[in-house]
């Protein structure tokens, strides 16, 4: 079994929350994979670049960790590759223009949808990178309502979550048997509650290769 954690958007394999997890999965002595899904490529990033090169790293059963962009993408990849044993959300980006779009003022989502680059701000290179309006007329073609495949699936959402709203995460799991969710007290970065999660992907994942144990000095 291997296992990849997707980061979000404007993030990195460098951010915090990777590189605690890939700490996570040394203690037990897994590998974790985590790819850089920016690919030096910023500006022409979409959801259909995300699922197209994670999944030409897939040839073995896997399990796919994803952060909100990244979780979005792990859905995706899941639904359509047989190689992939689960599935582990953490604050999925469903439903993602309705949330994103509303957050920018109408002329300059005008200027941005005519061919002008948006100025965003990247939080895995701590500086602006510019973005173009591709990926939105890429995720325009997908329809969450198509994400049917019984593949055992763990959703961790925050109800203080200001990006993403928990109700997404709910609506999702209340129509698919095989998802299980978890509510937290927190936010969209989830940061506050990396012990809770962490013990929750261990009991998700437990197998002879995943032991359950943690010890209390652990911190994801």
């Amino acid at each position: 079994m291997k296992y990849f954690y997707l980061h979000g958007f404007a993030s990195s394999p460098r951010s915090i929350k990777a590189e605690r997890l890939r700490d996570r999965f040394q203690s037990l002595r897994l590998s974790l994979e985590i790819p850089d899904l920016n690919q030096g490529d910023f500006q022409n990033l979409t959801l259909t670049r995300q699922i197209r090169q994670v999944r030409a790293l897939i040839d073995e059963p896997v399990t796919l960790i994803g952060s909100s962009f990244g979780g979005l993408t792990a859905a995706w990849i899941a639904e359509g590759c047989d190689f992939v044993d689960r599935i582990i959300l953490l604050a999925p980006a469903f439903n993602y223009l309705e949330h994103w779009l509303p957050r920018f003022d109408p002329k300059e989502l005008e200027k941005w949808r005519s061919g002008n680059p948006l100025s965003i701000y990247h939080y895995g290179d701590q500086r602006s990178r510019f973005l173009n309006y591709g990926i939105v007329e890429d995720l325009e073609q997908y329809d969450e309502a198509q994400l049917q495949k019984p593949i055992p699936t763990l959703i961790v959402h925050g109800i203080r979550d200001e990006i993403i709203p928990i109700a997404q995460s709910r609506t999702f799991a209340e129509t698919r048997s095989w998802v299980k969710f978890i509510e937290l007290e927190s936010d969209h970065g989830l940061t506050d509650q990396e012990p809770e999660i962490w013990q929750a992907m261990l009991e998700f994942c437990a197998s002879p290769n995943f032991p359950k144990p943690i010890t209390d000095g652990d911190i994801l």
